[in-house]
Order: C-alpha cells, then sequence, then structure tokens
C-alpha cells in the first residue's frame, strides 16, 4: 500500500523532503530560546547587566525570526505537498478505472468509488500534511527537549522521561481500541453515498410513489451508522485528553517542587528551572500532538488500502503487444462460445453460441428477460472477454483487435441510455468528435431525432441536463443512436434501444439503416417482434442458448417460441418472451 501511494509523490517530492527539514529547524529555533532565556534571568537580570539581556535578547529574536521563517515554509511545502499528493491520487484512480473491462467495475460498487476519490483522499490528504509537519515535529521537540533537560538537570529531566513513557503505553493501549472502529467507518461511508447517490439519481421515482419517508429513514440509518461508529472510536480517543492533562501538571508540580529545593541547596539556578519548565510544556504538548497524528494515521491507513485496491486493480481485458488495428469488415463469428460473468458461476450465461452473421446483414435479436441477449452483444465489442471458444470480427478474435480499434468500429447504444450535460451537439460529438453539424444533423436524420429538436427554442445548442434528464426517454433513445451512427460503424448495435419510441418512428429508424447504410452490419435487440419481422434474419435466444436462427417466415414456421410470442402480439393473446404460450 505505502509503495503504491508513495509513487504518486511524484513532481512533489521535493516539497515532501523540503516540509520536514523546515519544521526541524523550527523545533531548533523552539529548543534554544529556553536555554537563552535562562541565561537572560541568571546572567542579565541576577546580574543587572543590561548590555547582555539586549545582546541574548536581539540573538532571541533573531532566532524566533528565523523559527517563524521555518515554520511558514513548512506549512506552504506542507499543503503543496499533501495537495498535490491527493490530486495526483485522484487522478492515478480515475485513470485506472477507465480501463477496467466490466468484469473489473463489478467488483467495485459505484458509491464506494466516490468515496475513495473524495473521502478517502481527503484522509490521506490530512495525514499525509501531518505526518510531513507534526509527525517530524513532535518526535523533533520530544528529543531535542529531553536533551536540552538533561543538559540542564539530568535529575529533572528524569521525571520527564518516567511521564513521556507512561503517557506513550496509554497512548498505544487506547489507539489500538479505536483503530479497529475507524476500519469499518469507511463501509458505512460507502452505503451512505449510495443512499445519496439513488436519491437523486432516482428522484422523480421517488417522488412518483410518495417514497420520501422510506429514503429519509434510509439515509437516517445510514448517517446513525457512521456517527455510532465515531462515537465508539471518539470515547477512546478522548480519554487521552484527561490523562494528558493530569501528566502535564503533575510534571510541572513535581518539577517545580524539586526545583525549588534544589535552588534553595544552590544546585539548580531559576534561569535553569524556567528553562526545565518549559521544555516540559514542550515535551507533553508534542505528545498530545502525537496522539492525534496517531488517530489521523490509523483513518489514513485504512483509507490507504482502499484507494490502492483500485490504483492496483488490473485490467482484465488488455490489448496484445502485436495488436490489429485495422477491422476488415462488419462480419461476426461466434465459434462454440460459452460465457459465464464469475469463473466460480455454476452454470455458463451464454452456452454453445455458434453463428455467423454477414457484413452488411440485419439481424433481429429477440428473447425473455434474463435470456442472456445483451450479454451476447457484449462480448462482439469485447467489453467482456469469453470463458471459451471464440468471438471473430472481420475473421479476426476480438482478442487480437486493439480494443479502441475495435469499439470505434462495433458502435453499441446501451439498453440504459446515458446523455452528458452539455449541449445537443457535444452529447452527439461523442460519437465523432471531429463531426462538422452538418453531420450531426444527418445522423439525428436518420435516427429520428432532428423532429424535436427544431422544435427546441436552441436547436442543436439547447443544453441536455445530466443524464438527460430534460428530455423524454423516447428522445434520449433518438440522440443517442444518432451518437452512434456518427462513429460510423462497421458494425452497429441497439440493445432493445428503441423501446422508448413508437411503432412508426421505429420503423422510420429502420428503413434510415438500411438505405442510408447498408453496408453496416446492424443487430436489433427488441421485445417487439414487428421491430425485428423484418430483419434479414433473425436470433431467437432461449436460457442463454439460441432457439432458432433464420427468417420470420422460416421462425414462424419451425420455432415454436417465436411462433407463439408472434401470435400473442398480433392476435390478442396472452403469451410474451416471459411467458410462454
Amino acid at each position: 500500500m505505502i509503495k503504491t501511494l508513495g509513487k504518486e509523490l511524484k513532481e512533489y517530492k521535493l516539497v515532501s523532503v523540503l516540509t520536514p527539514l523546515c519544521m526541524i529547524g523550527e523545533v531548533a529555533a523552539e529548543m534554544i530560546i529556553p536555554k537563552l532565556m535562562g541565561k537572560i534571568v541568571d546572567n542579565g537580570i541576577y546580574g543587572e547587566n543590561m548590555a547582555y539581556i539586549f545582546r541574548v535578547g536581539l540573538m532571541m529574536l533573531l532566532i524566533a525570526l528565523f523559527g517563524l521563517a521555518a515554520g511558514l515554509g513548512g506549512a506552504y511545502y506542507g499543503s503543496k505537498a499533501s495537495t498535490g499528493l491527493a490530486k495526483n491520487l485522484r487522478k492515478a484512480m480515475f485513470d485506472n478505472i477507465q480501463t477496467f473491462s466490466f468484469s473489473n467495475i463489478d467488483k467495485f460498487s459505484t458509491s464506494g468509488l466516490v468515496t475513495r476519490l473524495t473521502t478517502d483522499v481527503t484522509n490521506i490528504q490530512n495525514a499525509y500534511m501531518m505526518l510531513l509537519r507534526m509527525a517530524m515535529r513532535a518526535p523533533a521537540t520530544v528529543v531535542g527537549a529531553m536533551i536540552m533537560s538533561f543538559m540542564i538537570n539530568p535529575k529533572l529531566a528524569t521525571i520527564y522521561l518516567v511521564a513521556v513513557g507512561i503517557l506513550a503505553a496509554f497512548m498505544v493501549i487506547i489507539m489500538s481500541k479505536a483503530t479497529v472502529y475507524f476500519k469499518e467507518v469507511f463501509e458505512k461511508y460507502d452505503e451512505l453515498n449510495e443512499s445519496v447517490q439513488e436519491n437523486v439519481s432516482a428522484i422523480r421515482v421517488v417522488k412518483a410513489y410518495v417514497r420520501e419517508d422510506y429514503e429519509n429513514d434510509k439515509f437516517k440509518k445510514a448517517a446513525g451508522n457512521i456517527y455510532n461508529m465515531f462515537v465508539r472510536a471518539e470515547m477512546n480517543v478522548i480519554k487521552m485528553g484527561p490523562m494528558m492533562t493530569a501528566t502535564v501538571y503533575a510534571c510541572i508540580l513535581l518539577i517545580s517542587w524539586v526545583g525549588a529545593h534544589m535552588i534553595v541547596a544552590g544546585s539548580l539556578t531559576t534561569g535553569e528551572l524556567m528553562g526545565l519548565l518549559a521544555y516540559c510544556m514542550n515535551i507533553l504538548m508534542s505528545m498530545m500532538f502525537l496522539a492525534i497524528i496517531f488517530v489521523m494515521l490509523t483513518m489514513a491507513q485504512a483509507s490507504g488500502k482502499r484507494i490502492a485496491e483500485v490504483i492496483e486493480e488490473k485490467p482484465d481485458i488488455t490489448n496484445k503487444a502485436d495488436a490489429i488495428t485495422v477491422v476488415p469488415d462488419g462480419k461476426i463469428s461466434f465459434e462454440h462460445v460459452n460465457f459465464a460473468y464469475n469463473e466460480t458461476s455454476e452454470e455458463p450465461v451464454l452456452k454453445d453460441i455458434n453463428i455467423e452473421i454477414n457484413s452488411g446483414e440485419t439481424v433481429g435479436i429477440i428473447g425473455g428477460t434474463g435470456s442472456a441477449k445483451s450479454s451476447l452483444v457484449n462480448l462482439i465489442s469485447r467489453l467482456y472477454d469469453v470463458t471459451e471458444g471464440a468471438v471473430k470480427v472481420g475473421g479476426i478474435d476480438v482478442r487480437d483487435y486493439d480494443m479502441e480499434t475495435l469499439r470505434d468500429q462495433v458502435s453499441v447504444v446501451l439498453q440504459k441510455n446515458v446523455l452528458f450535460s452539455g449541449t445537443i451537439i457535444e452529447n452527439l460529438k461523442w460519437g465523432d468528435k471531429n463531426a462538422t453539424k452538418e453531420d450531426c444533423i444527418r445522423a439525428c436524420k436518420m435516427a429520428c431525432a432532428d423532429e424535436f429538436i427544431e422544435r427546441m427554442p436552441d436547436g442543436y445548442d439547447t443544453f441536455i441536463e445530466q443524464g438527460g434528464a430534460n428530455v423524454s426517454g423516447g428522445q434520449r433513445q433518438r440522440l443517442c443512436i444518432a451518437r452512434a451512427l456518427l462513429k460510423k460503424p462497421k458494425i452497429l448495435i441497439l440493445d432493445d434501444s428503441t423501446s422508448a419510441v413508437d411503432t412508426a418512428t421505429d420503423a422510420k429508424i429502420r428503413k434510415a439503416f438500411a438505405e442510408e447504410i447498408p453496408g453496416t452490419t446492424k443487430l436489433i435487440i427488441a421485445q417487439r417482434i414487428a421491430s425485428v419481422q423484418d430483419c434479414d434474419r433473425i436470433i431467437v435466444m432461449d436460457d442463454g442458448q439460441i432457439s432458432g436462427f433464420g427468417t420470420h417466415k422460416e421462425l414462424l414456421e419451425s420455432n415454436t417460441i417465436y411462433r407463439e410470442v408472434y401470435e400473442s402480439q398480433t392476435g390478442g393473446a396472452n403469451a410474451d418472451f416471459d411467458k410462454q404460450a
């Protein structure tokens, strides 16, 4: 973990070194000042030597200014190093997430990734700042003050040594108990973020079903879990305060009492006693800072492991060294393909798929819910890799292609259509960033999206809210189809992406495909037989297997499932793909 996080220091290594050096300089200044103060009392005040007081006082002022400059330098460099590390950690995680295959993404929840990119990184940032500044300053102060105290009077300095030992033992016991709770609290943050994310993204559904009270209770429970965890942890940590305070005042009283007797006996001066008391405060306050640092590092350790998990996650799907960068055509072959989302699954999702689709052919894919229609087409653009067998595009195994090349030529309109905040034209250019406005208009005409875009006040410059919240489901689907068409792919996959448009518009889109992109292989997943019956051929899926593959006429004659669903959709019977007649 430390090695993984340390790699992200990169350009901030120098300031990471300068910060503790500045803190050591500040500590050195603080260690010298009590010694000089004691000399002023003993040699200047009691000796009535004003020249000595001014000379040593000026020296103290210069040392204090040096300490101030060192402290400011430590604060500046520490801030730069910690915020820089946080920036690099976020970038490293985000960059790695972009390389994840769908199977990698399935390992992390969306809310968990958000927590890691925000709360966990902030914990690391704060802990690193403390580590560079206080974790260097506090031990240096303890060691420096202890050395100076023993130089003044070893007998009185022994009191510090005993006190430090007691506090250190007490700190370890308390912190070990608090650590358990801090490790668990971040899992509760995931639950809280999940509650917020679901509520905000589905706020229309929440209001439509009047579930505000339920969502409030769910959020309250998630927030309460975090509260309870932190209370348990803090209940352990706050015990340090009274213990520290009692130890500080006990040391001061003991040193004052013993020191007063030593002054009377002539073995200690008043100035030396003042210096010892100052060092006492330095030592014990530094121990308090160490306790705080220990808490922060405990929290950061839990956060660091979660961040490292994302950065160290290796993509399941990668390019070969000699990856092919040209897709010859849109021919698709499935050669005895088996596929499972999880290696430990008892049964594959797809079983012995063995079909061939010609380049330029339009193929419909129908089947009941859970029949693995989407799983089938996801293998073509290599969103997942097959478990057994091979999927070929243009006669070449998809695993031999450069992934960017393959996905540029296999355009997918997913079942869940997503638009991003920005104008319509900006969303369309996701398909081709160099597309002209004329290219976008042509693609929108093919997708029958131009009809509603032209009615909008700002036309193609209309702003789309996050997720396409200000357009209807059918409009969102048509914009996503237009975006996919701008890629000018050799293979176009529509994963139930016309389900929200009316039958007439669906027919217009299919007609435009046949006339405008005849050379593109088109796969159309649908629930309505009317959407696929004019296709060159139709695949009927049933429980991860191919039940039938042929033309509309052939399937009516040979495939029971297809015939029964067709009759139900055209003749008013009760059957559908999820409930056979």
